[in-house]
């Protein structure tokens, strides 16, 4: 019976966001001109993986107070409370149980994603995930490129739709090394 129940548990391997190679970069219209992209400097967080490859756990946690558009008064503009109102919600999350996996790695993950305390299901699609020892500090590190998109009203943010859009492309890229 012992054996039967050491079966059913499964090997489960955690792994830390590394913040010097983990961002989350948003894209949007611009009044019909342009596309306009920035970037929040600080993310952290785990994903447990179950060593079978069947399933695992994300938790990502987002400074919001880190966005960086490339302007100074952009910045401090985009964490107003007609945005990320960043001084009552200093961060974003983004957690998953639901993992699914394709023969190249993971493949798409289903999860709730939270901006200003408004939480919405969202589909990240991943285009590339791969784990190996990192060269430079020997641990078994997995990254992954994933896009996902949202739409800045579904969280209260929707202020001058439609010149700027309200759909948001999500780019984020991750590393992430074996606890």
């Amino acid at each position: 019976m012992i054996g039967s129940l050491s079966a059913l548990a499964q090997t489960v391997e955690v792994f830390a966001a590394d913040p010097e190679h983990t961002f989350v970069s948003l894209s949007y219209q611009h009044l019909s001109y342009s596309v306009q992209t920035s970037r929040f400097d600080h993310v952290t967080g785990t994903i447990s993986l179950n060593e079978d490859k069947s399933g695992g756990k994300v938790d990502i946690i987002i400074d919001t107070k880190s966005i960086s558009t490339g302007s100074v008064t952009f910045n401090q503009r985009i964490q107003e409370e007609d945005f990320f109102a960043t001084e009552t919600f200093p961060t974003a999350t983004f957690k998953s149980d639901n993992i699914a996996f394709n023969v190249d790695g993971i493949s798409t993950i289903q999860g709730e994603l939270t901006i200003k305390g408004i939480t919405k299901p969202i589909t990240v699609d991943v285009a590339k995930f791969a784990c190996a020892r990192n060269l430079i500090t020997f641990a078994y590190t997995c990254g992954a490129n994933a896009t996902a998109k949202l739409k800045r009203s579904d969280f209260n943010m929707g202020k001058y739709t439609p010149f700027v859009g309200d759909e948001v492309a999500l780019n984020i890229v991750i590393e992430a090394s074996r606890q």
